[in-house]
């Protein structure tokens, strides 16, 4: 059957109007920071999770804040520390002795949308019952199975500095977000902005919410429809296939990788770039959509070896080799 791009474009059209209101909503609280505004959109649009890594106080939970309200959801924020337990996040069974029944509480868990706030200050249980919960969205309490909300993303935040007293999340773990964002320092015109807007004893956060839960779930069927070429496919795939046999592509780069993307990031890849297009108002994904958001999505998937760190390589260096050699359709 057919692709019918125009068609698309006009459902696109339609549906750009709203998302562009939702990004602006957002840009009257929060002043820069389009980045990452846009990748957590692009989160919501794919149902998805997003890890974001950054320096204190750059707005990172302001943000999420924010986001939550102009889709009025419901929202929570979890503080990581190194002494909370599983049943803090998922809930517990509580005892009655009166009827001698056990009735269950449900954790924050059951929310919408979690920010889980340093999630590495965690121990591994706590960050295993977090990313099962991502996973399957369901929880197990007792011998009961509770589903999650829909819509339903983790948020988490960690901090690149004070490494002390941390869990950091094994890359098994880390697999399980569709992007990890590295989020930097807003410029002098920014911080300007910022400084008159935000350096007052009482600022007034309000913010109004652009749609409802359930308007996600046409926003997503939409991400579904957007046109991709055949051989944009096959250029996502060399791509994921370039990080584990990179000499099939003229890349001497294989003593630099420990390990390649996993068919998760084939999968992840196309729906963000999907997603991409759309929120640039496109009813089809264009090369350069797969090059603005694939480090995201690649960055905590290729892991380097020993060599590569001895090299002072990163993932992102050897990310970028891949993206300048591979063909583009």
């Amino acid at each position: 059957m057919p692709v019918d791009v125009k068609q698309i474009g006009e459902k696109v059209e339609k549906e750009s109007a709203l998302l562009l209101k939702i990004k602006k909503e957002i840009g009257t609280i929060i002043i820069g920071q389009d980045y990452l505004i846009e990748r957590l959109m692009m989160g919501l649009l794919c149902n998805n999770h997003i890890l974001i890594e950054g320096v204190p106080g750059l707005a990172k939970t302001l943000t999420v804040t924010t986001m939550a309200r102009t889709i009025n959801a419901d929202f929570q924020r979890i503080q990581f520390t190194p002494d909370l337990l599983p049943a803090d996040l998922i809930g517990t069974l509580i005892y009655n002795p009166k009827t001698g029944d056990f009735t269950t509480k449900k954790g924050p868990i059951f929310n919408n949308i979690i920010l889980a706030d340093e999630i590495n200050r965690a121990p591994a249980k706590v960050q295993s019952a977090l990313l099962e919960a991502m996973q399957e969205r369901q929880v197990t309490i007792g011998d009961e199975t509770h589903p999650l909300s829909d819509p339903f993303m983790v948020l988490a935040t960690q901090n690149p500095i004070e490494q002390e007293g941390t869990y950091p999340l094994p890359e098994a773990q880390v697999d399980r977000f569709m992007l990890k964002l590295k989020v930097i320092y807003p410029t002098k015109e920014e911080e300007l902005q910022i400084l008159k807007a935000r350096a007052k004893t009482l600022v007034k956060d309000e913010i109004n919410a652009i749609i409802q839960p359930k308007d996600l779930l046409r926003l997503r069927a939409l991400v579904d429809e957007i046109y991709m070429d055949e051989k944009i496919e096959e250029y996502i795939v060399n791509i994921i296939q370039a990080t584990r046999t990179p000499k099939d592509y003229n890349l001497d780069i294989e003593d630099l990788i420990l390990y390649g993307a996993s068919p998760r990031a084939t999968i992840y890849l196309t729906m963000a770039s999907k997603a991409y297009a759309l929120l640039q108002g496109r009813a089809y994904v264009a090369p350069h959509d797969i090059k603005s958001i694939g480090m995201d999505v690649l960055r905590h998937r290729v892991i380097v070896s020993y060599e590569a760190e001895a090299e002072g390589q990163t993932s992102e260096d050897i990310i970028k080799k891949i993206f300048d050699t591979v063909e583009v359709p």
